[in-house]
C-alpha cells in the first residue's frame, strides 16, 4: 500500500511544484499570507476536503477535515506558508504542498480503517505565534497526533525546544531635573539598571540550559533628566516549560525587588509564550523508518535541542513531531541565503515530494496499525509528567 500512496504522491509531482514555486515567487509575511492559503485550500477543496477558510481571528489560517467512516484517530497534518523579509529563507513555501500531496494519497488510497485526517493551515510562524493564538482559539487541540515536515541540511528529527517567554517590563518612577531638584525623582531607569544586574547574579543559579536576554526600549530621555519612565525587553529560555515557570517567579521577584528599592512602580507584560516540545519517541522512530524506505537523502540522528517554535506550543499539548528533509549543504541555516538559493531547485522540489512520501506512509501506519496511536498517546503522558 506505501508504493501506491508513493506513486500517488508522485501523481501529482508537478501542480505541487507549481504550487510550490508560486507561493516562493509570491513571498507574504506573518499573517498577510493571502495568496499561499488560498492555493492550498482550493487544492484541497478540489481534493473533495471540508475546508473552513478563515479560522478565529486569523483569515489566512485554515482546516480541511477528510473523515473515512465514524470514530477513530484524527491525524495532524500542519504546514506553515509566512515568508521572511528576505523571502523565503526557512523553506515554508515547500510544507504546504508536501501535505497536499500526502493528504490527496491518504484520502484516496487509504480506506481500510475509520479515521480523520486534519490538514491546518498555520500562519505566522516566524514571530507572529500564529499557532499560540490558534490554541487559545480552540483549534488543532482535537488532534490526536500532529505532524510537520521542514527543509534543512539533514534528514532528522527533533528531540527537544526551548520554552520561551518575552517579557516587556515598564517601570514608572518620578521626573524631576537631574542637576537642580535630583531629590525630588525616583528613577524608572535606575530599576530598569538593577534589574538587568540581578538577571547577571541570577545566571549563577540557574540550569545550564537556561538563557536570559535583555534590552532597553526606552531610557527615559536625556541625561540631565530624572526619568520617570523606562521600558525593557527580556527573553527567558529553559528546555522545560515548568523550570521556565520557576525562572520566571525568580525574574518577577527581581523585578518587584528594583521597584522597591527605587520607590518607583512597576508593570509586568508577558508578550508572547513558547512552550518546550514533549518528545513523542514512537513518532520520531516512526517518520525516521519511512525516510529509510524512501532513502531519503543525509539521514541524521535526531537533533537533541532546538531553538523556539510555535509547534512546541502544540507538541506540549498532544503528540507531536517534524520530519526535517536535506535539501541544503550540511552548514547551511535557515533564514540565510542558502535557503533561498535553493528554494526551486530539484534539490527543494524532491525534498518536498520526499516528506509528502514520509508523511503519507506514517499517517498510513497510525490509521492501519491497531492502537498504535493510543500507544503514541500513554507514552506522550509519560514523557510530560517527567519532564
Amino acid at each position: 500500500m506505501k508504493e501506491q500512496l508513493f506513486e500517488s504522491i508522485l501523481a501529482q509531482k508537478d501542480r505541487l511544484t507549481e504550487i510550490a514555486d508560486y507561493i516562493f515567487d509570491n513571498p507574504e509575511l506573518s499573517f498577510n499570507e493571502v495568496k499561499a492559503s488560498k492555493v492550498l485550500e482550493d487544492y484541497l477543496e478540489e481534493e473533495g476536503f471540508q475546508v473552513e477558510r478563515g479560522l478565529g481571528s486569523l483569515s489566512t489560517a485554515f482546516r480541511a477535515v477528510y473523515e473515512n467512516g465514524q470514530g477513530g484517530p484524527n491525524i495532524g497534518l500542519l504546514c506553515e506558508y509566512d515568508a521572511l523579509p528576505m523571502g523565503h529563507g526557512c523553506g515554508h513555501h515547500m510544507q504546504g504542498p508536501a501535505i497536499l500531496g500526502a493528504a490527496s494519497a491518504i484520502k484516496h488510497l487509504c480506506c481500510g480503517k475509520h479515521f480523520k485526517l486534519t490538514v491546518y493551515g498555520t500562519p505566522a510562524e516566524e514571530g507572529g505565534g500564529g499557532k499560540i493564538i490558534m490554541l487559545k482559539e480552540g483549534f488543532i487541540k482535537e488532534l490526536d497526533v500532529a505532524l510537520m515536515m521542514h527543509g534543512g541540511p539533514s534528514t532528522q528529527v527533533d528531540v527537544k525546544s526551548l520554552a520561551a517567554e518575552s517579557i516587556k517590563v515598564t517601570y514608572h518612577g518620578t521626573s524631576s531635573h537631574a542637576a537642580l531638584k535630583p531629590e525630588q525623582g525616583r528613577s524608572a531607569l535606575d530599576a530598569l539598571l538593577l534589574t538587568f544586574n540581578a538577571v547577571e547574579f541570577l545566571r549563577e543559579h540557574v540550569a545550564e540550559d537556561t538563557r536570559m536576554h535583555y534590552t532597553v526600549l526606552d531610557a527615559g530621555g536625556s541625561a540631565n533628566v530624572v526619568p520617570g519612565k523606562a521600558v525593557g525587553s527580556f527573553s527567558l529560555r529553559s528546555y522545560s516549560s515548568r523550570y521556565l515557570d520557576e525562572v520566571k517567579e525568580r525574574f518577577n521577584k527581581i523585578v518587584q525587588g528594583a521597584a522597591l528599592m527605587t520607590e518607583t512602580t512597576f508593570e509586568i507584560e508577558t508578550e508572547k509564550r513558547l512552550e518546550s516540545k514533549v518528545p513523542s519517541y514512537k513518532l520520531n522512530d516512526l517518520m525516521m523508518k519511512n525516510a529509510e524506505l524512501i532513502n531519503a537523502p543525509a539521514m541524521k540522528s535526531a537533533r537533541e535541542k532546538t531553538g523556539s517554535t510555535d509547534f512546541g506550543n502544540v507538541t506540549y499539548l498532544l503528540p507531536g513531531a517534524v520530519i526535517r528533509i536535506a535539501f541544503v549543504d550540511e552548514n547551511a541555516s535557515s533564514h540565510s541565503q542558502d535557503f533561498l538559493d535553493e528554494g526551486k531547485t530539484k534539490r527543494g522540489h524532491d525534498a518536498m515530494i520526499n516528506a509528502s512520501k514520509i508523511l503519507a506512509a506514517t499517517v498510513y501506519d497510525l490509521v492501519e496499525t491497531d492502537n498504535l496511536v493510543n500507544e503514541i498517546k500513554e507514552e506522550f503522558s509519560k514523557t510530560k509528567s517527567m519532564m
